[in-house]
């Protein structure tokens, strides 16, 4: 966001101000174009201006004018022939005239055309441009377009009639010259600014003083004819004042003629949206670049980050595993460097401790068992049971015996694998023990399938809480207590074996210690010094959850509940091996 944001902003001021100066451009074309249309017409009137006026140097001929009826047959056709070469001199002056006229005061019309048709008299004199040419104060003048119905072949399109009022040496009127044009005639401009002018879609009107239309591009470019120019009945000379165009006005020098240039703004929006649409390709692309460069960075610092936040969980779940070896020599790539040294140091230290803890209770114990000979000890244990029965005391014998098979149990497991029904084994012998003590006060209930009994276990497990059972839960002689065995399976394969008793159960503060205890049991499974609460209590309910952990990991555990006066109920959970 940080690179495309910018991005945006400067192509979008980029944008802005190719279009204002587009814009701009265009209008300076435009005032271009339309002083070279002024200059263009100021040479067309001045020019037309002295061939109208090369005819008021026949005084003589413009005298007459109007006095056919009082002349001769000789001085009629001597006037006409005259009027000809008048005619025929002007229309030698410009090559584009083809037919001009000269009307007299009392309408007598004379004509030259270099082309087959000629005029109709009678319908030229009654055209409403004819008619308000004759009332006009203006002695040269240019006609608004207008058909050619008074030719004789009456043709499409139209003309423009370019003329003057001729006085006579009175000031009294005389008739007046008209000089009909083709209205392509009126510009003729360069190539250049024709291909300019269709570029940019400028229209150029131009109109006389009356507001007629003398010229409209549309018309000269062929876009529309002339006479459906004429027939439109649109008023193309007003400013209707609208946004969509562009209006520059210019007049020629004498005021004859007025020049409007207008260039459509959907001209120009369609060259600003081609800008526009290249600005939106530049910024996407540029966007999409930078998005798969950033996502490309973001990815190379994101995802030694991850792989140290994953680490870092295992780390807080006791697997102790380095991050794999990340190439770069950035601050990152240091980061991760230091975190797989120091995950292999604590890992290095964890794992000493460990083993040396390991080391120093299998040393312990073998210590133990080399102190002690399985078979010296059965012999011996043996003999005191037979002096034993010799004396005929029969309880000590029975002791003695059992105590023998709890021994067998616990020295005889080496090398060969520890199941439940050992642990079960051993706790009877236990219970059978404390119930020749307490006069057989305890009941055991074994409730275990045979495939859970069948199923691998650590040493030590049940009988550690049986025994709490008696010595935290046994209320007396007054009645007996039932001690409860039983197994079953979790969903996840696992196993779940529940101790219960009937005893007295825990009081709240009892209970509270003792959930701390076991809190605290996977955070002191590393511990190589045995707590003043294990030594006092035997292996303990600690002993057991911390070894649970440790062999078989954290989501392993012992739990209890107890209620004070009804019992306690203390659970395993380990997995099905």
């Amino acid at each position: 966001m940080a690179c495309v944001i910018p991005l945006i902003v400067v192509s979008v001021i980029i944008f802005r101000q190719a279009a204002v100066e587009l814009e701009s451009s265009s209008e300076e074309f435009a005032a271009l174009y339309t002083s070279q249309i002024r200059i263009s017409l100021n040479k067309f009137i001045k020019e037309y201006d002295q061939i109208t006026k090369s005819v008021l140097v026949d005084n003589e001929m413009i005298y007459k004018l109007g006095e056919e009826r009082k002349m001769s047959i000789d001085e009629l056709v001597l006037q006409r022939v005259t009027v000809q070469k008048l005619l025929m001199r002007v229309a030698l002056l410009e090559p584009e005239i083809s037919s001009l006229m000269l009307i007299s005061r009392d309408n007598s019309v004379y004509q030259y055309t270099n082309t087959t048709s000629r005029v109709n008299e009678t319908t030229l004199l009654s055209q409403e441009w004819f008619k308000r040419i004759r009332s006009s104060d203006d002695t040269f003048f240019i006609t608004g377009l207008h058909d050619r119905m008074y030719y004789d072949d009456k043709g499409e399109g139209a003309v423009v009639t370019v003329g003057r009022v001729l006085l006579n040496a009175d000031g009294a009127y005389a008739g007046v010259l008209l000089i009909d044009l083709d209205p392509f005639m009126l510009l003729q401009l360069d190539n250049d600014f024709v291909l300019a002018r269709d570029k940019y879609g400028i229209s150029v009107v131009i109109s006389n003083h009356l507001g007629e239309i003398v010229y409209h591009s549309e018309a000269a470019s062929g876009r529309m004819t002339w006479t459906q120019l004429l027939e439109s009945g649109r008023d193309y000379t007003k400013d209707a004042g609208s946004p969509e165009r562009i209006i520059l006005s210019e007049q020629t020098q004498a005021g004859e003629l007025f020049i409007r240039t207008e260039i459509p703004r959907s001209k120009l929006l369609l060259r600003i949206s081609k800008i526009q649409a290249v600005t939106v390709v530049v910024i996407l692309v540029s966007g999409l670049i930078v998005t798969l460069i950033s996502m490309a960075l973001s990815y190379q610092i994101t995802k030694p980050i991850k792989a140290l936040r994953k680490s870092m969980r295992k780390a807080e779940d006791g697997q102790y595993v380095p991050i794999p070896d990340h190439p770069s020599n950035d601050e990152i790539g240091g980061l991760v460097q230091s975190y797989n040294k120091m995950i292999v140091t604590i890992r290095t230290l964890i794992e000493d401790v460990y083993i040396a803890e390991i080391k120093q209770r299998k040393a312990k114990l073998l210590a133990l068992q080399n102190q002690i000979n399985p078979h010296m000890l059965y012999n011996t244990l043996e003999s005191i049971r037979m002096k034993a029965l010799a004396k005929e005391d029969e309880e000590v014998a029975d002791m003695i015996k059992i105590l023998a098979r709890m021994f067998r149990l616990v020295l005889g497991k080496e090398g060969r694998q520890h199941l439940v029904k050992h642990e079960v084994q051993y706790t009877v012998n236990y219970l059978q023990l404390q119930n020749i003590r307490f006069d057989h006060r305890f009941r055991l209930h074994i409730r275990l399938p045979e495939e859970i009994q069948q199923c691998s276990i650590i040493p030590l497990v049940l009988q550690p809480i049986v025994e709490n059972s008696i010595n935290h839960g046994f209320q007396g002689y007054s009645r007996p207590m039932n001690i409860t065995i039983e197994g079953m399976y979790t969903e996840d394969g696992g196993i779940v074996i529940r101790i219960t008793d009937d005893g007295i159960g825990m009081p709240p503060a009892r209970q509270a210690e003792l959930y701390s205890l076991l809190k605290d049991a996977e955070t002191d499974k590393y511990r190589l010094e045995q707590t003043d609460e294990l030594a006092e209590n035997g292996l303990g309910l600690k002993n057991i959850a911390e070894r649970i952990k440790l062999h078989y990991g954290n989501q392993y555990y012992l739990s209890f509940s107890s209620a004070y006066g009804i019992g306690t109920t203390v659970e395993i959970y380990i997995p099905s091996t």
